[in-house]
């Protein structure tokens, strides 16, 4: 069963508009456990919102993760994970941090009680409702 994730990135770093031109990325550097373990539980197949963070502070699009169970490759110490992603669909309307708050059903979802979470697990129904939001 597909799961949904979202995964966070500063924008002047890397943004959802490098990922398109890349057509693929890999999604690491990530250094917090619970980030890391998020990452060991995905699946090829599964979904991820894009999230500027810091500069915008909003979910601009849709990842499929394409490759699971990496070794983060800028890891020497071979402990962090990474996977690979491509690009599906970006939102016609990005979603903002403040609209997520606001929402009484997201109040649980782990970017609100998790802020710092760089890759955090998406509940179904959060997943619907932030489509929603997104006018999808």
């Amino acid at each position: 069963m597909a799961r949904y994730w979202l995964m966070k990135s500063e924008p002047d770093a890397y943004s959802w508009d490098d990922l398109e031109e890349a057509g693929e990325g890999t999604w690491d550097g990530v250094r917090n456990h619970r980030a890391k373990n998020n990452l060991q539980a995905m699946s090829v197949g599964d979904q991820a919102f894009f999230y500027h963070s810091n500069i915008g502070r909003e979910i601009v699009g849709i990842v499929e993760i394409t490759e699971a169970g990496l070794t983060d490759p800028t890891d020497e110490t071979g402990k962090w994970a990474a996977v690979k992603v491509k690009p599906k669909t970006k939102l016609p309307h990005a979603v903002s941090l403040k609209d997520i708050k606001e929402r009484e059903q997201l109040q649980e979802c782990e970017l609100v009680t998790q802020s710092r979470l760089s890759v955090a697990e998406i509940e179904p129904s959060e997943w619907s409702i932030i489509l929603s939001m997104a006018g999808i």
